[in-house]
């Protein structure tokens, strides 16, 4: 834990006037993003960032300081999507199950640049809608990763998944991300 993020939780724990409020200025971005790649319905991510900053305002005497407080809040946001899921029973995941005999777990890098795959417009606006088709999970994980890049091992602390569980729905979302751009292009891979 960082000496800001210290005084910062100090200062809540302390009725400190105005400590919160900055809490929650700091971090509602995250928080926002979090929730909105799980959830996607603008009401339910503005309900479930006030229910996440609640929670962190009555737990915040929990934390302990063995991860960023970005972490710790990032964590709490991310519960608290997956429950509203679980609720309405919608899949968080696709299965991710091993049938390449080859250790993917290991391989983040499979060849595939997103960044590149942006280059042309059509190509966005094709990537941008597939990526919003991905189940909530390896959507969350793959703009975590690609477009705000959250190391893996800040993502694992945030989702309480393993890094090899979050390395394998990277490869598998590149992976159909790749298959479903090369449909619609017209090109045989």
């Amino acid at each position: 834990m960082t000496e800001d993020d210290r005084a910062l939780v100090d200062a809540v724990l302390g009725n400190v006037p105005g400590a919160f409020e900055r809490l929650v200025r700091e971090y509602q971005g995250l928080c926002w993003h979090i929730i909105q790649r799980m959830v996607r319905q603008p009401e339910d991510t503005r309900e479930l960032c006030q229910e996440t900053f609640l929670r962190v305002h009555q737990c915040l005497h929990q934390y302990r300081g063995e991860s960023a407080l970005k972490s710790w809040i990032g964590q709490v946001a991310y519960s608290m999507a997956k429950r509203h899921l679980e609720k309405r029973r919608i899949a968080i995941a696709e299965p991710v199950g091993d049938d390449d005999g080859v250790s993917l777990l290991d391989q983040v890098s499979d060849g595939f640049d997103i960044e590149a795959a942006c280059a042309d417009a059509e190509i966005a606006a094709g990537l941008h809608e597939e990526i919003e088709a991905l189940p909530p999970l390896q959507r969350t994980l793959l703009t975590l990763y690609h477009l705000d890049e959250v190391p893996i091992g800040e993502i694992a602390r945030i989702t309480g998944l393993a890094e090899g569980t979050i390395k394998s729905h990277l490869f598998r979302s590149r992976a159909r991300l790749r298959e479903r751009l090369h449909a619609r292009m017209g090109v045989t891979a």
